[in-house]
């Protein structure tokens, strides 16, 4: 194991009762994330809260990629490089952040995505095609976790919070260009939709305990 595989395996369960005192959280369809080999998790943003209601319940290490601002806090920097998270330009045309993403994700490992590139107010925005090219490239699944619920968290108002995850799906069908890294998007985009509006649905319906996202 490296280290970041050691970090997130020992804080995972401390981060996962960190977030259920903050919020109660729901997940489902977690068994639909492979148990192994490459794959590129793309999630929906809402609040900084996401990543680690996302980390401390995706049963595998997940390597993600933030900002270089992030990295350049002084205290969040250090937190999120131990947990393996690289850095990217947002904005900018950022070769050696592709190569770390592609590098992830062809040894075989889980690569976290928020393929907006900014956090939304309300609903789900349009997906950049950052994730879908890495993807398309590595010829590698995607599975798609939709969080609906922390748009409306702050800290004092805890409000309730869902993720649903969707079927891995191919997108390596795409041509590796601009034109098929952006059809590729609009696959992630609409199945991001798809699961955001189920869980909709499942707050309106109280949430229950067990509810099965769409395929």
């Amino acid at each position: 194991m490296n280290r970041t595989q050691i970090v997130q395996v020992l804080t995972r369960p401390l981060f996962a009762g960190a977030v259920r005192l903050v919020t109660p959280l729901r997940v489902y369809g977690k068994d639909r994330i492979p148990a192994n080999g490459p794959v590129v998790l793309c999630f929906n943003h809402f609040s900084w809260l996401d990543p680690w209601a996302i980390g401390a319940h995706v049963p595998r290490t997940l390597y993600y990629v933030a900002k270089q601002e992030a990295h350049d806090n002084p205290f969040i920097g250090p937190l999120i490089r131990a947990f393996g998270t690289s850095a990217v330009r947002r904005g900018e045309s950022d070769r050696e952040a592709v190569r770390i993403m592609r590098e992830i994700v062809h040894r075989g490992d889980a690569l976290g995505m928020f393929p907006e590139g900014t956090r939304q107010k309300r609903e789900p925005g349009a997906v950049l095609p950052g994730a879908a090219m890495i993807a398309v490239q590595e010829g590698a699944p995607v599975v798609c976790g939709a969080i609906h619920g922390s748009q409306d968290w702050r800290l004092g108002n805890f409000h309730p919070v869902s993720i649903a995850f969707g079927e891995p799906f191919d997108v390596a069908h795409h041509p590796r260009n601009s034109k098929g890294y952006r059809a590729a998007a609009l696959d992630i985009q609409r199945e991001l939709r798809k699961l955001w509006e189920f869980l909709v649905t499942v707050h309106e319906q109280g949430r229950p305990r067990i509810a099965t996202p769409p395929v």
